[in-house]
């Protein structure tokens, strides 16, 4: 058993840089070398390419991007691979790695896990009467793919075997990290608290330079540094804890705020966080900075793992198209609204005419004049703007007509009106997403590698824990006490959003220990979702997280569908945690006075 696995993440998506994997695998001594290029968004668009041509629905990336340049220094160094790069056809991808490896005169040992694909059985769910896990909706007619997210103990049978490059389907991003230190470690399939800490650490590196400092809040730390950011390295050990850290040279920061934004990525409530091998419960982890770029963590926990694994099918849901344009001079935004409104009164009744009945859904924004706010904008002055329609329609055809009267407004409608985005817009399929609970029992996983397939049956321990939990035990918030000032949160805290499908997460973190019982009074539910009325509909939950010194939030249908589905410029919420950060709390006046902790943020007339 090694002391110390050292495990780096050279991608966080498909698409991500490949200066990531070729600086950890030529600077950070690295023993494995992981990818996740799946999202939500992805597999759909994967689903798509397979289904137009056998030989794809895989991360191309993967075979063109990083090994084919690096398959022979990863065969030298010894370094293993794992990546879920397989997406929807993870044999077509070996069969290109296989090409890429003969090309690089390497012999890898490919193995592929298998099973998460359960496209065939989806008569059997519809005939079970199956649901969405959160809207309640019925099982979808026709629909692109259904795929469960796998767990890790697959990648550590795969890596058992001697595989030296695993390539999955869909998993639980965190598996990717998890499976090797399983592998490493011999951890049981019983030892929650090591599987949950194995599993904090996938989830810290899996998104790459989100780690290593890309999207912190506070950007000008970084921001020289945006051109040569570093790709995370984890330094792992057989009692769970671990230290973050980046290569030699490269750009970024490794910081308790860079490390503990990561950690409220995506994350619901961080005492009862599922996930295929652990629920996990993050919500007293420590975070420590031991030296320059690196971050010590531990104290992760673990429950037993439920008896189901997390199933996200795609189906086809009619049509969108959207369009830009800019608007310039005075009262732009106002022009901007009348000239949207106006398009879509003309294209819904020129449809009405032609036999379509109206918009299943419309969406009309004014980047510039900050509609991401709501009424809590401060641009309505704004003299330049741009426009973004989007339609939603059953028919393809409807939404041609939609089409065809973009364009006559640029005569008949605001002067200051130009700078259309391409040309017409063409009609899209609408693809959405349906999750449900499938029993581990009816999901076979196997591992093959060459004409060698091994069964890996699901554990399910006698006691498991449920998928429902409550929230965290709150402290009530005491009252404002004596004079206070108003500043933006962003003086007292650190935030980071993501999404899961229509549900939203904002984590927020105190600068200060002594600002969360400030927090906790002036960030409730309710304020949450006042401040976001414009966009939630339904309701904000709040948990705690003390180990971080913060709260997540959930805000439930918040997303216009999430995904693909959305017609919003931000379908996937990734700047809410920003726009909460102009939030304003009330905060103790002697903070904002001379040798205050907040003595840069006093207004004006009370400044000495």
């Amino acid at each position: 058993m090694k002391e110390i696995v050292r495990i780096g993440c050279g991608a966080g998506f498909w698409g991500d840089s490949p200066e990531g994997p070729q600086q950890l695998v030529r600077e950070g001594a690295i023993d494995y070398l992981v990818l996740d290029y799946l999202a939500e968004i992805t597999m759909s668009i994967l689903a798509r390419m397979k289904a137009k041509s056998p030989s794809l629905g895989y991360a191309t990336d993967f075979v063109t991007a990083v090994m084919k340049p690096l398959a022979r220094e990863i065969a030298e160094k010894r370094i293993r691979v794992i990546t879920n790069a397989g997406g929807v056809n993870p044999l077509a991808c070996r069969n290109a790695l296989e090409a890429v490896c003969r090309e690089a005169g390497v012999d890898l040992k490919i193995a592929v896990v298998s099973g998460d694909d359960l496209s065939e059985d989806v008569e059997r769910y519809r005939r079970q009467n199956t649901k969405e896990m959160f809207s309640g909706a019925a099982f979808p007619e026709r629909v692109s793919s259904v795929n469960a997210y796998l767990g890790a103990f697959p990648i550590a049978a795969a890596l058992d075997a001697g595989a030296d490059i695993v390539l999955t389907g869909r998993c639980v991003d965190s598996a990717i990290v998890l499976g090797p230190l399983i592998h490493e470690f011999g951890w049981r399939q019983d030892d929650y608290d090591l599987l949950s800490a194995g599993s904090l650490v996938g989830h810290i590196i899996e998104c790459g330079a989100q780690t290593t400092g890309g999207i912190t809040t506070d950007w000008r730390a970084v921001a020289e540094d945006w051109d040569r950011m570093g790709f995370p390295i984890a330094a792992c050990r057989a009692d769970g804890s671990f230290e973050i850290s980046k290569p030699e040279g490269t750009g970024g920061a490794i910081t308790l705020a860079t490390v503990g934004e990561q950690v409220t990525y995506e994350v619901g409530d961080p005492q009862a966080y599922v996930l295929p091998d652990v629920v996990c419960d993050w919500s007293r982890i420590l975070l420590e900075q031991v030296g320059t770029n690196r971050v010590r963590i531990a104290g992760a926990r673990g429950l037993p793992p439920t008896s189901s694994y997390k199933v996200s099918a795609t189906h086809a849901d009619g049509y969108r198209a959207a369009v830009t344009m800019m608007i310039a001079g005075r009262e732009a935004p106002a022009r901007a609204k009348a000239v949207g409104t106006a398009i879509l009164s003309r294209s819904r009744r020129l449809m009405a005419e032609a036999g379509f009945g109206d918009f299943s859904e419309q969406s009309v924004e004014v980047l510039g004049a900050e509609s991401s706010y709501g009424a809590n904008s401060r641009a309505g002055a704004a003299r330049e703007v741009i426009l973004k329609i989007g339609v939603r329609h059953p028919s393809k055809e409807a939404l041609q007509i939609f089409a065809r009267e973009i364009y006559p407004a640029a005569t008949a409608m605001a002067q200051g009106l130009t700078g259309f985005a391409g040309g017409r817009p063409e009609p899209q399929p609408v693809i959405r997403l349906f999750s449900f609970l499938a029993d581990k029992a009816d999901v076979p996983v196997t591992v093959s590698i060459g004409d060698s397939t091994t069964d890996i049956p699901a554990f399910v321990p006698a006691r498991t824990t449920t998928m429902e939990r409550a929230s965290s035990p709150t402290t009530e918030p005491a009252p404002a006490s004596g004079e206070t000032v108003k500043v933006p949160l962003i003086t007292l805290a650190y935030g980071r959003s993501g999404d899961k499908g229509d549900i939203a997460n904002i984590g927020v973190i105190a600068r200060r220990p002594e600002f969360v019982p400030v927090l906790r009074r002036e960030l409730s539910s309710e304020i949450v979702r006042d401040y976001f009325s414009h966009y939630v509909r339904g309701t904000v939950e709040r948990f705690e997280w003390p180990g971080l010194n913060g709260f997540n939030f959930l805000l439930h249908q918040a997303l216009g569908g999430g995904g693909v589905a959305s017609l919003r410029h931000d379908p996937q919420g990734k700047a809410l945690a920003q726009i909460l950060m102009d939030c304003p709390v009330a905060v103790p006046a002697a903070w904002v006075a001379r040798g205050g902790p907040l003595e840069a943020y006093a207004p004006e007339e009370s400044k000495p």
